[in-house]
């Protein structure tokens, strides 16, 4: 679907996939509405992947002691004080992600002439601004 050069990545955002790629989606359990099979078109760069990959071992490492307190079955107020800083470095990683894609998917769609995209980016930022 996309190309190596991006042009093409620019013109199918906001486009469901076609062919393989919607079948993909949905052998992994993916609702074809929320299907995720779209690619960047700059990609990421290895310091932001790894910061990335950092914050979100750290989350999964959170919840994963939230698992085992309720198997210990552990005191509420503790496991719910677990549960907010996992839920708050979700919700970090998830302000980080999204002020990079503003900065790069946007902003590349935007001169692309591709004006659409702000209706996407309003509806990111309607879901993670709490």
């Amino acid at each position: 679907m996309a190309k190596a050069n991006g042009k093409q990545a620019a013109q199918d955002v906001g486009k469901a996939p076609v062919g393989n790629g919607l079948a993909a989606c949905e052998s992994k359990g993916v609702r074809a509405q929320s299907c995720c099979c779209h690619h960047k078109a700059t990609p990421r760069s290895e310091e932001f992947q790894r910061d990335l990959q950092k914050r979100l071992n750290r989350a999964i490492g959170q919840l994963n002691g939230v698992k085992s307190m309720i198997d210990d079955n552990r005191y509420c107020g503790d496991v719910l004080t677990q549960l907010a800083a996992a839920e708050s470095a979700v919700h970090s990683i998830s302000a980080i992600l999204l002020q990079n894609h503003l900065e790069t998917c946007v902003v590349e769609q935007i001169e692309a002439g591709n004006t659409a995209i702000i209706d996407e980016a309003m509806q990111l930022i309607k879901k993670f601004a709490r």
